[in-house]
């Protein structure tokens, strides 16, 4: 039976025009951007499924907030406003905002660990990786098993390997471990939800070792909106005591709030107890990020993200938000068309491996795929597999990552129906000429974030493209 499209819970009251370039000229925009897709301009891409951070589109009480910004450098209201917003949703007495995740975790890492030391994931994303590499430690993932095959339907996908977890503090030595990081929902791993139990266990292991516990929580609230529907203790819980349960388990967390507060810019670093913490977190955002009352940060920032935090945890807004992805997969379901299954929080990971079986993880599938999806309708994706994970720091090789993915990212509240019908369409389309799509080589790379600048060449064209 096919899944139903849940309405949109709101009314558009404005537009962006959007164009769609034909096949030639796409053709030679992605020639151009060098098959990397950072590379291509916004304005030549048709469907923009990139990223989900900062590309949703802001409600009418956001942008009145907006016109309400205190710009005052120092102490404005609008940063006592999103200060009480997040101490009321998360529990946390010590606040810090920043400008997005990644400073986030600029300005905390670095105070946790250092050379020779580790950090534990249930799996981290590439700019979370990247921080910890920076600090000098080693970032290592441990998901649950299930999370490893995309065609087993398991509700808790994201869940971190507990046994796992315990194995590696052993293996590393307790002092060596230095911090475990919860990412909800589970990006690199498809977008899979962390159970309220799966968090409470790992909560358990860190406080035996006295190991802090770190939330990644750029998508905290699709979390506990996947939690409400498949952990039969929350059935009846508002979204907002989910979210409290989920937070009281952990130490610290970090955010970006350019996801599930539906801002185009902004991040949030909380500290639940350790006030020493908290003060050298202060003293790092004044060096990176700009005084503590603004955090790198704009006053209308401050003040749509106070409401961007509340609004997305409606429950209404949660149902539909979901309900697209779950749209999209159930026309992949009837193309056979594999994906990482069951549906994720912000987006589809196709499973550009099983389409593309021909193309070995050294060139790249999930690139390649992405690739294809521009030259076939403009539809612009992302690569989550061997070409974002990189090499090894250690021996400078090609990483094999453990899924190679292509990642439909979904903006909140921009995309309709029809837009959702042609990413369907797309798909199947390549997947008529699948064995005719080529694998890419790098023709050069940066050392660190590769897949932001890396430029790369088809391996050879084949007939029929």
């Amino acid at each position: 039976m096919p899944v139903r499209y849940v309405p949109e819970p709101f009314r558009i009251k404005m537009v962006e025009p959007i164009r769609v370039l034909s096949r030639d000229e796409r053709e030679e925009k992605i020639r151009e951007a060098d098959y990397n897709l950072f590379n291509l301009k916004g304005e030549d891409v048709f469907i923009d499924l990139l990223t989900d951070s900062g590309t949703g589109a802001m409600s009418d009480e956001q942008w009145s907030g907006i016109m309400k910004g205190d710009e005052a450098y120092a102490g404005g209201r609008s940063y006592f406003r999103l200060i009480q917003a997040a101490k009321d949703i998360f529990g946390y007495p010590f606040i810090q905002p920043v400008h997005q995740g990644r400073a986030a975790e600029k300005v905390l890492f670095s105070l946790l660990m250092g050379p020779g030391q580790v950090a534990i994931s249930n799996m981290f994303f590439d700019t979370t990786r990247a921080h910890v590499n920076i600090a000098g430690a080693k970032a290592v993932d441990c998901v649950a098993p299930e999370a490893l095959d995309p065609a087993v339907r398991a509700p808790f996908k994201g869940n971190m390997d507990t046994a796992g977890l315990e194995r590696l503090i052993r293996e590393y030595g307790r002092e060596k471990v230095r911090l475990v990081v919860m990412t909800i929902t589970n990006n690199s791993a498809g977008g899979q939800p962390v159970s309220v139990r799966n968090m409470r266990e790992v909560s358990a292991i860190c406080r035996r070792f006295g190991i802090p516990l770190c939330i990644d929580a750029a998508r905290f609230a699709e979390n506990a909106f996947f939690v409400k529907q498949r952990e039969a203790e929350f059935a009846n819980s508002p979204i907002r005591d989910i979210v409290k349960e989920i937070f009281s388990h952990a130490d610290m967390f970090t955010m970006s709030a350019k996801k599930d507060a539906i801002v185009n810019m902004g991040g949030l670093l909380g500290i639940k107890s350790d006030e020493e913490l908290y003060q050298r977190v202060k003293g790092n955002t004044i060096s990176y990020e700009g005084f503590t009352t603004y955090g790198g940060l704009s006053g209308r920032d401050l003040e749509a993200l106070a409401i961007g935090l509340h609004e997305g945890m409606d429950e209404q807004y949660l149902t539909y938000r979901i309900g697209q992805i779950e749209y999209l997969a159930g026309k992949l379901d009837d193309a056979g068309i594999a994906y990482q299954a069951p549906a994720g929080g912000h987006g589809l990971f196709i499973d550009a491996q099983a389409l593309l079986p021909h193309i070995p993880y050294h060139q790249f599938p999930g690139q390649a795929l992405a690739v294809e999806l521009y030259r076939e309708a403009g539809i612009r994706t992302c690569d989550i597999g061997s070409f974002m994970l990189g090499n090894d720091p250690e021996t400078g090789m090609q990483l094999q990552a453990q899924f190679e993915f292509t990642r439909f990212a979904i903006p909140r509240r921009v995309y309709t129906q029809a837009h959702f019908d042609i990413m369907a369409e797309a798909l199947i389309s390549i997947k008529e000429r699948a064995g005719a799509v080529p694998g890419y080589r790098i023709a050069w790379e940066p050392p660190i974030l590769r897949h932001f600048q890396a430029r790369l060449e088809p391996m050879g064209r084949q007939p029929g493209l």
